[in-house]
């Protein structure tokens, strides 16, 4: 085993040879994960439809420890077939997924099938393969609304979601935590995700940071609707930076847990996302609408990660911001509008 790297807070060395699957590893977040893990010197298995094409994997689909299996995590059939010749399975990071609000709205029983239908038989196929760790991608919008408007949500808080993305985010959640029956050979964890961003080898232009930055660095108004509701906002590396840790820990800190992943500093009205981004584009044209009411506001507290897990960000949205403006502006991404960069139809 190679020795520990004190730079490294994930112990990521602590998975060298060990066997991960990951799903929707092709994808925004996957796609930097799979990077991550092989660096470490894990065995991956991704599964991906490939939906939003395959360029994300381009430069790590002939490494010699990579393999890609092209399905759909809804043919139960094809899945547990790769996951009876995976031996010794070490993981299961479950990333797949009909991601956000929009999506979900545009095919709701795909997203029910997908999210809720497929993830519980991962789950279970994965504690009768006898795999130790389980990851769960979540995310901080089953927060909904704040009761109160001028404080923190945190694990312990209620769940008010209100998308039927969250919906079924909530009902894998559930059935994690208190339906499966609970093993000491068996961890399996939820991560409540932020609000992500960033430079991903499968970008995206259809979150809110890196919308924001493209259409003021092409030059155009930027609309912001409802500037003085809360989020959470985390770089995409630090998905896989946690990702990791959890991967790492002892089984019994992380075993039917949940952990909301980002910082409590970096809690952002967009208002004060735009003005972070006219520190780099201050000739950048803004307009403001007004949105009295959004069902979803939420500022979040990540003492948990960081006192037990001992997770701390890489980046901030300040940070993060001037590397996806430095992509536009060197044309390193050509023509952000590209629909290879969006989820749904634009």
């Amino acid at each position: 085993m190679s020795a520990p790297n004190p730079s490294d807070p994930t112990n990521a060395h602590r998975l060298n040879q060990k066997t991960i699957i990951v799903t929707g590893g092709a994808g925004y977040v996957g796609s930097t994960l799979v990077r991550r893990l092989l660096q470490a010197q894990c065995r991956v298995v991704c599964i991906d439809t490939l939906k939003f094409g395959g360029s994300g994997l381009l430069d790590v689909c002939d490494h010699p420890n990579f393999i890609l299996e092209n399905i759909d995590i809804t043919n139960f059939k094809q899945v547990d077939q790769v996951i009876a010749r995976t031996p010794n399975c070490y993981g299961l990071v479950h990333l797949a997924a009909i991601v956000g609000d929009p999506a979900c709205k545009l095919e709701p029983q795909l997203a029910i099938t997908t999210n809720l239908d497929s993830s519980i038989h991962l789950l279970e196929r994965a504690l009768q393969a006898h795999i130790e760790r389980f990851v769960f991608a979540s995310t901080c919008s089953n927060y909904g609304q704040m009761l109160d408007a001028g404080g923190f949500v945190d694990e312990t808080s209620p769940l008010v979601p209100i998308s039927l993305y969250a919906k079924s985010k909530v009902d894998v959640e559930t059935f994690i935590l208190s339906k499966i029956q609970k093993t000491i050979e068996f961890a399996p964890t939820c991560l409540r995700f932020s609000t992500v961003y960033g430079i991903s080898p499968r970008m995206r232009f259809d979150l809110t940071v890196n919308e924001f930055i493209k259409e003021l660095a092409l030059g155009r108004e930027l609309v912001v609707f409802g500037e003085q509701f809360w989020r959470p906002y985390c770089y995409v590396g630090d998905f896989s930076n946690a990702i990791v840790s959890v991967l790492t820990q002892q089984k019994e800190k992380v075993a039917y847990n949940v952990f909301n992943v980002g910082d409590s500093n970096e809690n952002y009205t967009k208002k004060m996302l735009v003005t972070e981004l006219l520190r780099l584009i201050p000739n950048g044209k803004i307009k403001y609408v007004k949105r009295e009411n959004d069902s979803r506001n939420y500022r979040v507290k990540f003492d948990k990660i960081k006192n037990e897990l001992g997770f701390r960000i890489s980046k901030t949205v300040p940070e993060g911001m001037k590397d996806v403006l430095k992509s536009i502006k060197l044309g390193v991404i050509d023509n952000p509008d590209e629909q290879g960069y969006y989820n749904t139809p634009i």
